[in-house]
């Protein structure tokens, strides 16, 4: 009897992975999981974790600050398993199902970078909310790209595949343990998770009942482009090298032109897009010295600021770096080589020559040759998003005004493309919301309120039927809130009432956006 039930389960399984909803299956054992039978899909650890002992992968017996981090997860079904869709597909995933108190939900995270491992942290914070939940690597280790040379097919996976793949299996093992499936299925990113979760709203309407995309590195092959334009203006001649040291110099001038235009003078910009400031206000009147920068420095600050554009055409590649992101740079401009996970991308993607050298990209020809390459693997521009809205589903964008890894006009520039083919903001304002958030940088950090709750906000959407009119952001110092505001949908801002704290969002109301 014990075998034939675990036939009538795993074949429950199997039919859910391929689309077939059974009215009821009988719930499995963790450790029974190990012999569940799903395609290209090998199991290769069912375990049960007692409360307070998963052990993260690399730390060793001896706890550490991150593994300390997981000591509070109550106990859960471990479910790890490798994916082969195509014959060079090594796609690694780890499913956690709460033993207890499993809210009937599915939470997917989404990863960084080039991806290469699972996201445990996001994955913890899921289990936390009582959700069942995944991640995967995408299909290789280590956060670079040299494993797509040569791997047309990793690649795809990277791009795409890997993601949906794991979205399928994972609800097939959710069925599996439960006895049902989720009622409901969520995606987590930012950053390359945040393209991950446009790609899966584009390519797979149907995986997600709600989507929460983060920053979105989505237009890659020019976001990789941008990171160029920043090193060929800072690094490229040694004239132009902007020392960190100078970076409060700029912030500091930035917030002194800019920093009242909201009515809030608070070292926050509300809306960058109203400040017009100008480096050479800086510029020495001698020579170089701490206090001020040189004429190609000036020039340099100028080119971070500016869009990448074609330099025959003046057409638009990227946008610039908002006023205010000044502190970050580092991450951009600090050299003394690019962001490795740009230049990966033209050493193993489109010239496939691991000894390229960036100082040599066209932004006109190179331009065209890497977008024809990349036809639509791994960006995710497509503004059409009918069928994913045509079932229900709820897209929640936020992005940093500080931002300093990814631009963050490039997440209005998406939002307005589904706006314009959608028929316009009254017609998609119930499926999608961006939310830009004053001082935060890349997915978190910086001087403005940084800190959210978009899973809430969504469930909310989702299952209350309450779309978010604001989400409530903090910034805290010493672990200790110091500062609230609201965050409003795009293209409204938080304005301040007059009165009370300009620390307390209570004091705050979302109105038009653009001069007052």
């Amino acid at each position: 009897m014990k075998v034939a039930g675990r036939l009538v389960r795993f074949s429950a399984a199997l039919l859910a992975a391929a689309g077939f909803t059974p009215a009821r299956a009988t719930a499995a054992s963790c450790e029974d999981l190990a012999a569940l039978a799903l395609p290209a899909t090998t199991i290769t650890r069912a375990q049960s974790v007692a409360a307070g002992e998963f052990s993260l992968p690399g730390t060793g017996p001896t706890p550490g600050a991150a593994q300390a981090a997981f000591q509070d997860l109550a106990a859960f079904c471990r479910v790890a398993a490798t994916l082969k869709p195509s014959a060079d597909s090594d796609i690694k995933i780890e499913v956690w199902m709460p033993a207890s108190g499993w809210n009937g939900k599915f939470q997917a995270v989404g990863n960084g970078g080039w991806a290469g491992t699972i996201s445990y942290a996001a994955m913890s914070r899921a289990l936390r909310r009582g959700y069942a939940t995944a991640s995967t690597d995408t299909g290789h280790t280590g956060d670079g790209g040299s494993f797509a040379l040569g791997h047309p097919e990793k690649l795809i996976d990277f791009g795409h595949r890997a993601v949906h793949e794991t979205t399928v299996q994972a609800k097939a093992i959710i069925t599996a343990f439960y006895g049902s499936g989720p009622r409901l299925s969520y995606w987590n990113g930012c950053s390359t998770g945040g393209r991950q979760a446009l790609m899966e709203a584009q390519r797979f309407p149907r995986d997600y009942d709600g989507i929460i995309a983060g920053a979105p590195a989505n237009f890659r092959t020019h976001l990789v482009m941008a990171a160029l334009w920043v090193a060929q203006a800072t690094l490229r001649e040694p004239a132009s090298y902007i020392p960190p040291s100078k970076y409060p110099l700029i912030h500091q001038a930035v917030l002194e032109a800019c920093d009242a235009l909201d009515g809030v003078k608070d070292g926050v910009l509300e809306d960058p897009t109203r400040c017009r400031f100008d480096p050479k206000m800086l510029q020495c009147k001698g020579s170089d010295a701490p206090t001020c920068l040189t004429a190609p420095q000036v020039e340099a600050a100028r080119k971070i600021y500016a869009p990448v554009t074609n330099p025959r055409t003046g057409k638009e590649i990227f946008p610039g770096m908002a006023p205010g992101s000044e502190l970050g740079w580092a991450g951009m401009a600090a050299g003394p080589e690019p962001r490795a996970v740009a230049t990966d991308h033209f050493k193993y993607v489109v010239f496939q020559d691991p000894k390229w050298n960036w100082r040599k990209f066209n932004f006109d020809s190179d331009v065209a040759l890497t977008d024809r390459l990349d036809n639509g693997a791994i960006n995710a521009t497509d503004p059409n998003l009918e069928r994913f809205f045509g079932h229900g589903g709820k897209l929640l964008m936020y992005h940093g005004w500080s931002d300093q890894l990814i631009a963050p006009r490039n997440s209005i520039n998406y939002y307005q493309s589904v706006v314009r083919a959608m028929g316009g903001a009254s017609k998609v304002q119930d499926s999608i919301r961006l939310f830009m958030a004053p001082g935060m940088g890349h997915c978190g950090g910086g001087e403005g309120p940084n800190t959210l709750d978009a899973v809430s906000a969504l469930e909310q959407w989702i299952e209350k039927g309450k779309a978010p009119d604001q989400i409530l952001a903090s910034h805290s110092t010493g672990g200790k809130a110091d500062r609230t505001r609201p965050l409003c949908p795009h293209p409204q801002v938080a304005r301040w009432k007059g009165s009370g704290s300009t620390d307390d969002a209570v004091n705050f109301v979302c109105a038009p956006g653009g001069e007052r």
